[in-house]
């Protein structure tokens, strides 16, 4: 076992049960960022109709990924709206958001931030990047 790996065991064996539960599913979230994504115009492109009548700007318009419509349940961990909103996004690149998400996350675990106020950041932080991401798409 290396010395970063026999540390990461320490400090989750220190840990309470529910942060060692949410230390393991921020982990969770952290592996699943590194698992390669197609491009989202590639993913934008599959099961398109080929119509040509329509005009250009509709058609492009339309190429837009849109955001997957899941509903925010009542109560809701913070490392679980950062898997919401990651399946909400599913065309934004995860690990763009990673330092971000990271920082957020540990606000919440080691500073006490609120959960309520940590996932209204992580939800406006998506929103954000995906507003960046449609521009970059137009051009």
């Amino acid at each position: 076992m290396t010395e970063q790996e026999q540390t990461l065991l320490q400090l989750f064996n220190d840990l309470s049960e529910q942060d060692a539960r949410t230390l393991l599913r921020f982990a969770e979230f952290l592996a699943q960022a590194d698992i390669p994504v197609e491009t989202a115009k590639q993913q934008s492109t599959v099961g398109q109709s080929q119509s040509t009548t329509a005009p250009a700007q509709a058609t492009e318009e339309s190429a837009i990924p849109q955001p997957v419509a899941i509903e925010k349940p009542n109560e809701e961990k913070v490392v679980d709206a950062l898997k919401r909103m990651s399946a909400t996004y599913p065309m934004l690149e995860k690990k763009k958001l990673l330092d971000k998400a990271s920082a957020l996350v540990a606000q919440h675990v080691m500073f006490g931030q609120p959960a309520a106020v940590v996932i209204g950041q992580i939800e406006d932080m998506f929103k954000k990047e995906y507003e960046k991401f449609v521009e970059e798409f137009k051009s």
